[in-house]
């Protein structure tokens, strides 16, 4: 917004000559100058609220802005309807990170009719940070109804009808910045990610090319061009892109997520780098709401889970029976959700389990605050850093005590982030240091899972799922992202031993899909023998697992509730752990079920027990036998076990916060053997 100077009063002609030399430096572009011209002009003039506002103005280019915000003051005491001066204010208090007290300056300012297009986006932007999408969205509208090139609003209108889901908008929008600024790097990153949603890949990377072109140095954008190549099975320059995102990552820069690196790179080492930039980049530990000391309790432990994922997510499909599970007489058990609000099944099943508060819509800062005003002694991230978390309310300490598990495999990274959920194998002795939270070990599994899920009966023949009626079924029905060129190229050493065997996929992608039926026939196997499966609602999708005889596991990035899906309908799943945790947590599953023969030590190992099991009927049925045993009696599928364990956890980190110990590693002991029913279905 351009300075405006105000209707100076009555005044000596000495005051008006020194008034229009100071709006000739600030038109000069000299501020310092600017400002002392107008501070004389008010001590000559006390009254003259223009002289105030200018000065106010210069001020803020020099970025002494609390001086600013007191001569804006100033000149609102002169003249109270001096609407330039209020949304002046409102800038500074923007700059200021006093985002409500900015709004109602800005809102005065358009009481008093300065309807501008920069009041009116700037409005918007403070909405927007606050999470009240819809509100910012009218503000962006309006701008763009002032002032149709505006493009400081097109984009940010865009970035929020992203948050709303509406990506056909947002990508509306995004191009709206283009057509008036081809040189905005930022809108073509914005355009990617709308693009991507929308799975329009192929335009995605070329929108991620445009920025890159244009010298765009965004948080993340190496790793997600690499994700949308990933997508769509392209891996001609696999190891070079992969190469050039490690080294980025090791220099301090935020080239990539943690997601895109789980699925890239197995080092432990690295994911914690990694995860210290991301964090450093985007989200620091933000201190104005203080220490959340710990309270003195008599009762119950008060936990609080911090979600957008509660309905029928995959999150949910194995935490369902968890809140249904735990033990309120011991602990009160709140969860905040942030997601867009739904009113599914699994929502529903939650809210007849907890107190579900609904805070979609509220910041980061009115989320923590409100935590805390509940007196929350654990905050649960079942986020992390992956897509739609909020890690912002916990660098706001949102609970004395704030612990990660289930949706994030690895480090936050983050100083505020205390303890870690994990069990020993995803995390084996000796790897700790690669984790900046202690750790919580877990005696079984750390993956609480659902043992009241539903499963369709099968229906049909192997036939009808586009299955041959005879022969060896390996199937992975992993996103496509997780398979990588080496991984693919060991899926067809296997299909060219075993004669008649096919390899049955999740379709993603028609690209992905073609890609991979050309990797194929380049590895000398028949096009056909690649089979893929379209996306189908969950009960049923369990179902058709029956069809299958192996599920192969991805690496670096596992089969995470995926494994769990096949292991829950009854499908063995081959694995070969890495060193990080996002690749040992299929281990970690069959560990649990006590199949350690389907857990290899090595690529090599992985193909040739695949092989045998191929080729082997009767192994393979055994196998089989004793997984569906197991399934019955073991530890994994034991939702009130885990939730039992997972409570001891609760209750010895609070006891040492309690205390005044400071986090430290927690081993948890394993119950005695429950009954052979207990927690299921």
């Amino acid at each position: 917004m351009s300075a405006r100077p105000g209707s100076p009063v009555a005044a000596p002609s000495s005051v008006d000559a020194i008034f229009r030399e100071a709006l000739r430096a600030a038109c000069n572009g000299d501020p310092s100058r600017a400002a002392a011209l107008f501070e004389a002009v008010s001590e000559l003039d006390p009254g003259n609220p223009g002289a105030h506002c200018n000065r106010g103005v210069a001020l803020a280019e020099l970025g002494q802005l609390d001086a600013a915000l007191d001569s804006y003051d100033r000149a609102i005491r002169c003249k109270a309807d001096h609407a330039l001066a209020h949304a002046h204010r409102g800038e500074v208090l923007m700059r200021l990170n006093r985002p409500l007290e900015a709004l109602a300056s800005f809102e005065q300012a358009i009481a008093l009719n300065l309807d501008l297009a920069e009041v009116h986006s700037n409005v918007g932007v403070i909405h927007k940070d606050l999470k009240r999408f819809d509100a910012a969205l009218a503000s962006f509208n309006r701008a763009i109804a002032l002032k149709p090139d505006h493009a400081p609003a097109y984009y940010n209108r865009g970035t929020v009808q992203r948050e709303l889901g509406d990506h056909v908008a947002a990508l509306d929008s995004f191009d709206r910045v283009i057509a008036l600024d081809c040189q905005s790097a930022d809108a073509y990153v914005n355009r990617a990610q709308a693009l991507l949603a929308l799975e329009r890949h192929e335009d995605a990377i070329d929108s991620i090319d445009r920025a890159l072109a244009l010298g765009c140095t965004a948080s993340g954008l190496l790793g997600l061009r690499q994700i949308a190549q990933m997508r769509l099975c392209e891996w001609a320059d696999f190891d070079t892109a992969v190469g050039a995102i490690a080294d980025a990552i090791e220099r301090g820069e935020a080239a990539a997520s943690p997601f895109c690196v789980f699925a890239i790179c197995d080092s432990a080492h690295l994911h914690r780098q990694t995860a210290e930039n991301w964090i450093r980049d985007r989200h620091p530990l933000d201190p104005c709401l203080g220490e959340a000391a710990p309270r003195s309790i008599d009762g119950r432990i008060r936990v609080g889970y911090f979600s957008a994922d509660f309905h029928n997510h995959a999150t949910m499909a194995l935490m369902a029976g968890l809140f249904e599970s735990h033990d309120r007489d011991r602990f009160d058990v709140t969860a905040f959700s942030y997601g867009t609000p739904t009113r599914d099944a699994m929502r529903r099943r939650l809210e007849a389990a907890s107190t579900v508060l609904d805070v979609h819509g509220q910041s980061d800062r009115e989320i923590a605050r409100l935590a805390r005003k509940l007196r929350i002694d654990i905050a649960v991230d079942l986020k992390g850093l992956t897509e739609h978390a909020r890690p912002g309310i916990f660098a706001l300490r949102a609970a004395p005590l704030q612990v990660g598990y289930l949706g994030h495999p690895g480090t936050m990274g983050a100083q505020y982030m205390d303890y870690l959920v994990a069990d020993r194998v995803v995390i084996p002795p000796g790897y700790e240091h690669h984790y900046r939270e202690k750790i919580i070990y877990l005696p079984e599994s750390y993956q609480v899972n659902d043992g009241l899920r539903r499963m369709s009966e099968p229906t049909g023949s192997r036939e009808q799922a586009g299955l041959p009626p005879q022969g060896m079924v390996y199937c992975c029905f992993n996103n496509t992202y997780k398979i990588t060129p080496r991984v693919f190229t060991t899926w067809m050493r296997m299909l060219e031993r075993v004669p008649d065997s096919v390899l049955w996929l999740l379709e993603d992608h028609a690209r992905a899909a073609n890609q991979l039926r050309q990797a194929a026939v380049r590895a000398g196997i028949g096009a056909q023998r690649l089979i893929f499966a379209p996306r189908l609602y969950a009960s049923a999708h369990l179902a058709r697992h029956r069809f299958a005889d192996l599920f192969l596991d991805t690496s670096p990035c596992n089969a995470h509730t995926t494994a769990s899906d096949a292991l829950w309908a009854g499908l063995p799943v081959l694995t070969c752990p890495g060193e990080a945790f996002a690749s040992r947590v299929a281990a970690s599953l069959l560990s649990a079920l006590g199949l350690p023969e389907l857990i290899t030590v090595d690529r090599t190992a992985y193909e040739e027990v695949g092989v045998a099991l191929g080729l082997d009927a009767p192994r393979l049925t055994a196998i089989k036998r004793k997984l569906a045993e197991q399934r019955r009696t073991g530890s994994l599928f034991d939702t009130v076990r885990t939730t039992r364990h997972l409570e001891a956890a609760y209750a010895a980190i609070h006891a040492r916060a309690r205390i005044g110990l400071p986090p430290e590693h927690v081993v948890v002991e394993p119950l005695p053997a429950p009954p052979a029913e207990a927690g299921r279905a």
